[in-house]
């Protein structure tokens, strides 16, 4: 299959208080779909951002009593710099409120969907919820309350700015269920089509300034009002592209939205009407394309109840994810995500599920493979081990860790770039499990992530590590050293067989693995790579969690200063390399100590 240009992109989160780990799981998601069509040859942008212009944000300021460019400067920081906290390999980070591309772009997509004729003045009064910052049909409600947040919603009523999203239910229902427009799961995608059938009504795609407290975007040519905060929000998926501007500086718009060969949003449940009815109607009315695909995942919980910013106390230490990492590291943060949350269906987290999973699977299943491998080689061969043949491809992986836009990957070592099938060895007969594990693995993995299963996914990589596991068990090589050494030659030949194939695995791990768990991957690859023909003295690459306490260090998130303005934004290009932070990392699995990491900076206005 030839390479294709895939935009991919998260939803932005409003910066009313920080991030909690229902963020994660989507920002996660992304990045794993961004390094996996990266290491396959595709040209991938992956997107991420803050939506700076919330109602929600207002009144969370005025409960602080700080102005809201204070609140949502500090509160966007926490967010940005998940980018480091997380091992993500975000290309673009764009805030609503501050970045210089995003005002200009907002105002062309309405003035392209005015002069369509699909904007228009009217009297509307209806229930809202400021947390969802929507109007409810009084049907839609839970005993009175909005169904998503489970508060009271306020009955407003004005003279707004209306979008014609009723003259679209027939091209949106027919994109839908041809597949045009991918939705999955395929519940979601029924749920779309139940919501177009039952009739759309237009919506209100402004605000006046009184009610939105003066601030976000305002109406062109309206200063009565402001464009509502999702109209706003939803354009940051081309406005950072510089969508609608003159030629040449639409170039990335070009490049990556019209051009591509995929646009796929990823996105939480409770915000999927606004990404698959108003977001591709609004799209249809400026003639723009639409996205190719969206990827629904449901909620995370705690102790049963939806993981909310909009909490009394805020996010809780148990759910912030920097904590988290910080005291667990990217590695254990990301692992829960991705192999115990389904495809479908809401998952409750616990610290102590996340523990259990990655002393399981990361420290005493990957972790002992790659101790006992490395130790082995050490014990019987002086470290020295030719390993088998790999599959062809193993080493493309390196193409895409070595990235400029990713500084972890381009700090893996490149000793698995393949010699040539030539010079290796064959496999042993008695490792078949093992090398068709390894062989079935990329397909088994394509075929996942295709259909946005990341447990599927990372559960067929991790198929590599229990079938190696199974064989070091069946061969015992400490045993064939021992004969070796009382004069059995055919026990060592059998046994330099053995540890060929037993490196040649973990060296496919650290390349398979890679686009789940990078900061593992690069682990992984400088244990088992080949240093002066020689593996390096073994060294652990997960030790398990063992918990001292219960209690996560609290990260300083400093407000973001202002950077340079220009077509690349300024939050992950310029910006990385020059900022600093405070950061704890001593206590993190598998991360050095260190007192200072890079943080993400944005242009404030």
């Amino acid at each position: 299959m030839s390479a294709q240009r895939v935009y991919l992109s998260t939803t932005i989160p409003y910066v009313n208080s920080r991030p909690h780990l229902g963020h994660t799981l989507e920002l996660v998601q992304a990045d794993v779909l961004a390094r996996h069509h990266r290491r396959i040859g595709d040209e991938v942008r992956l997107q991420s951002g803050t939506d700076d212009n919330s109602l929600k944000n207002v009144l969370a300021a005025e409960r602080e009593g700080i102005s809201t460019r204070e609140l949502v400067n500090r509160n966007a920081s926490a967010f940005a710099v998940l980018r480091d906290d997380l091992s993500l390999s975000v290309d673009d980070f764009i805030r609503t409120s501050s970045d210089p591309r995003h005002r200009p772009g907002v105002e062309r997509l309405w003035r392209a969907c005015a002069a369509n004729g699909d904007l228009y003045r009217k009297a509307y009064q209806g229930l809202y919820c400021v947390g969802c910052e929507q109007f409810y049909a009084e049907t839609e409600l839970a005993a009175g309350k909005c169904p998503d947040h489970g508060t009271p919603v306020e009955l407003v009523a004005e003279e707004n700015w209306f979008f014609r999203l009723s003259r679209y239910a027939g091209t949106l229902a027919e994109l839908i269920s041809t597949g045009k427009l991918r939705i999955e799961p395929a519940s979601r995608r029924n749920e779309v089509l139940g919501f177009i059938a039952g009739g759309l009504e237009d919506f209100s795609a402004s605000r006046s300034v009184q009610r939105a407290r003066g601030w976000g975007i305002g109406v062109p040519d309206d200063p009565s009002q402001v464009i509502y905060v999702w109209w706003d929000a939803l354009g940051n998926y081309i406005t950072s592209l510089n969508a609608g501007a003159p030629a040449p500086r639409d170039a990335d718009y070009q490049h990556w939205w019209v051009n591509a060969d995929r646009r796929v949003h990823l996105v939480g449940k409770g915000v999927l009407r606004f990404h698959a009815v108003y977001w591709p109607a609004i799209l249809l009315s400026a003639g723009q394309p639409l996205p190719t695909e969206v990827f629904v995942h449901d909620y995370l919980t705690a102790d049963g109840g939806k993981i909310s910013k909009s909490a009394p106390t805020g996010t809780p230490d148990s759910t912030d994810p920097a904590r988290l990492s910080h005291r667990y590291g990217p590695d254990a943060v990301r692992w829960w995500l991705l192999r115990d949350v389904p495809r479908a269906g809401d998952t409750d987290f616990t610290v102590a599920k996340l523990i259990t999973r990655a002393n399981e699977d990361l420290a005493n299943g990957l972790g002992n493979l790659i101790s006992r491998v490395v130790s082995l080689a050490h014990s019987y061969r002086d470290g020295a081990v030719r390993p088998c043949r790999r599959p062809d491809g193993t080493s493309r992986w390196l193409a895409a860790a070595a990235d400029p836009r990713d500084a972890r990957a381009a700090a893996i070592p490149a000793v698995l770039a393949d010699p040539g099938t030539d010079a290796l060895p064959d496999w042993p007969d008695d490792a078949a499990s093992l090398r068709e594990a390894i062989e079935r693995t990329p397909a088994a993995v394509a075929t996942a992530l295709a259909r946005f299963d990341f447990r599927a996914a990372a559960s067929a990589v991790f198929q590599i590590v229990e079938q190696a596991n199974r064989y070091v068990d069946a061969t015992e090589p400490w045993h064939l050293g021992r004969a070796e050494r009382a004069g059995d030659v055919a026990a060592g030949e059998r046994l330099d067989r053995v540890l060929g194939a037993l490196v040649t695995a973990c060296q496919v791990l650290a390349a398979e693995i890679w686009p789940f768990l990078p900061d593992l991957a690069a682990r992984i690859a400088a244990a088992c790579g080949d240093c002066g023909g020689r593996l390096p003295k073994p060294v652990p690459v997960f030790p398990r969690i063992e918990l001292a306490s219960t209690s996560l260090p609290r990260p300083q998130y400093p407000a973001l200063a202002a950077g340079p303005s220009g077509r690349q934004n300024p939050a992950l290009a310029a910006s990385l390399p020059s900022a600093r932070r405070p950061r704890r990392l001593d206590s993190a699995p598998g991360r050095e100590k260190a007192s200072e990491v890079t943080a993400c900076r944005v242009n404030q206005p």
